[in-house]
């Protein structure tokens, strides 16, 4: 049966996000995002999903810093809806809980619950390891904040769904394995996904940019960051629509090559379908 990696407990968001990516798939937990990839490279899994964005939280540093020197390719991506759920063990009510357990971030997505409640918020390492030591205690008035998913894999129950403050909390994936899956040029609704570096100089940004103006390139994502801790060369990861084969992109590569250094492809993969309806952010 096919594996697919991620990083985080059984029952995490990216448990869930696998299953849902990759339905029938046996999900492979990993302590961190250099394990996930370590299990593809090692033949224990065929592919490994490593969230690389959330609409609340921002880019995962770890992917960026990983992605470079991975080894791996993109192909694909997958976008999952963070519904923070109110676990407790079966029999609690809500005016039984004193304290509610999840990861600190997710403590930042509940601030209304935790007035509500008037529970103490406690840090835990992630959102599934929080319930499973919810599970372990037995305790009415302790409960979690974590996916409906760890709580069905830890036997507690829901006491009420889609907990969080905003209703766009959404993470963005990238689906990597060992070889690419390069769709064909035919193929509509493709992105790119390029790593590249330009010195620190007035208009070297605007100099390498400026080809996918020229040649009518959307570009959907960048992001920067320092090379090896320099402050002489900044590097760029982006996501760009089109295919690598088709005139267009391939004119802007062209153009890229010419005033950029160390540009690399990274994947060339179809866009997900809640990208094309609009659903990324529902």
């Amino acid at each position: 049966m096919a594996v697919i990696a991620f990083q985080g407990r059984p029952g995490a968001y990216s448990d869930l996000a696998c299953r849902q990516a990759r339905p029938g798939w046996t999900t492979l937990p990993c302590p961190t995002f250099a394990d996930a990839i370590k299990a593809v490279h090692d033949g224990r899994a065929d592919e490994a999903l490593l969230a690389c964005e959330n609409t609340l939280a921002g880019r995962v540093p770890d992917i960026h810093a990983l992605l470079p020197d991975a080894g791996l390719h993109i192909v694909g991506e997958h976008f999952q809806r963070v519904e923070h759920c109110l676990l407790a063990v079966p029999g609690t009510k809500l005016s039984d809980i004193r304290r509610l357990h999840t990861h600190p971030v997710a403590l930042g997505q509940i601030r209304r619950l935790i007035r509500e409640l008037g529970a103490e918020p406690v840090a835990q390492f992630d959102t599934a390891g929080a319930a499973e030591m919810v599970a372990k205690w037995r305790r009415h008035e302790d409960a979690a904040i974590a996916s409906s998913l760890a709580g069905d894999l830890n036997e507690l129950v829901i006491l009420r769904q889609n907990v969080e403050d905003a209703a766009h909390n959404t993470t963005r994936f990238y689906r990597v394995a060992s070889e690419p899956c390069i769709p064909d040029p035919e193929s509509r609704n493709i992105l790119t996904t390029l790593l590249m570096r330009v010195s620190n100089r007035p208009g070297a940004l605007y100099a390498a940019l400026g080809g996918f103006s020229r040649h009518g390139i959307n570009m959907t994502r960048i992001e920067s960051y320092m090379l090896n801790g320099s402050f002489a060369a900044t590097q760029f990861l982006m996501d760009v629509e089109g295919h690598p084969e088709k005139p267009a992109l391939a004119g802007a590569l062209q153009d890229l090559r010419q005033v950029s250094d160390d540009l690399k492809i990274l994947g060339v993969y179809p866009s997900s379908l809640s990208r094309r309806d609009g659903t990324t952010n529902a």
